[in-house]
């Protein structure tokens, strides 16, 4: 892999990081309503299970998910009902409106550390739209007899590494406006509009 290839590549994983998804809405959720250390926690479920599925692209095994029309069929149900679940989770919480400040969310919810980084995780892990990217982007960069599987991880990485500076970048954001944000109205609006997002993903990738 040279370093002309690598930039070639490194532009297209900027502008696929940049694209909003699930990910993005799952981790707001999280920064907003558990402050920077929520939303860190989140990004850190969403980095490892970039990882993991970057991982199963560079060694070949997401070839064999995504062959076996079983298995691939099982993880994108999978992916609607967790995303269903966590849009139905959002806008109960636009309809009840019984939010606190941001301070006293932080507060309340710092147990839920675990909790936190699942959502991160699963948002991705059961979202075959990240393992099928890695399989169509991946094989163009990838020389045979030439490219090495390091040279498969450190791009399989690379998007992974990328996306978890954007999101905390997005922690600096939510952290500076958070005054804003803790409006009980506004953060009924948030909830409101990611859950009919998070509800429009579950969709589209029902009717893929």
């Amino acid at each position: 892999m040279t370093w002309g290839s690598y930039s070639a590549y490194l532009g297209i994983a900027v502008l696929l990081v940049l694209a909003p998804g699930p990910d993005t809405l799952v981790f707001l959720r999280n920064a907003l309503s558990g402050g920077s250390r929520g939303g860190l926690i989140a990004a850190g479920g969403i980095l490892t299970g970039n990882l993991l599925q970057g991982s199963l692209a560079a060694f070949g095994l997401g070839v064999l998910v995504a062959s076996s029309r079983p298995l691939f069929e099982t993880l994108r149900w999978a992916g609607v009902a967790y995303l269903v679940f966590l849009a139905v989770q959002a806008l109960r919480g636009a309809w009840r409106g019984d939010h606190a400040g941001i301070a006293e969310l932080v507060e309340k919810r710092r147990g839920q550390g675990l909790r936190r980084f699942r959502e991160g995780f699963l948002s991705n892990v059961t979202n075959p739209k990240v393992l099928i990217m890695y399989l169509s982007v991946l094989p163009q960069f990838l020389v045979p007899g030439v490219t090495t599987t390091a040279d498969a991880l450190v791009l399989a990485y690379t998007v992974g590494l990328l996306g978890a500076v954007y999101l905390l970048a997005l922690v600096g954001v939510v952290h500076r406006v958070r005054g804003w944000l803790s409006r009980r109205r506004v953060r009924r609006g948030i909830d409101a509009l990611t859950g009919s997002a998070l509800l429009g993903f579950g969709a589209a990738l029902a009717v893929e």
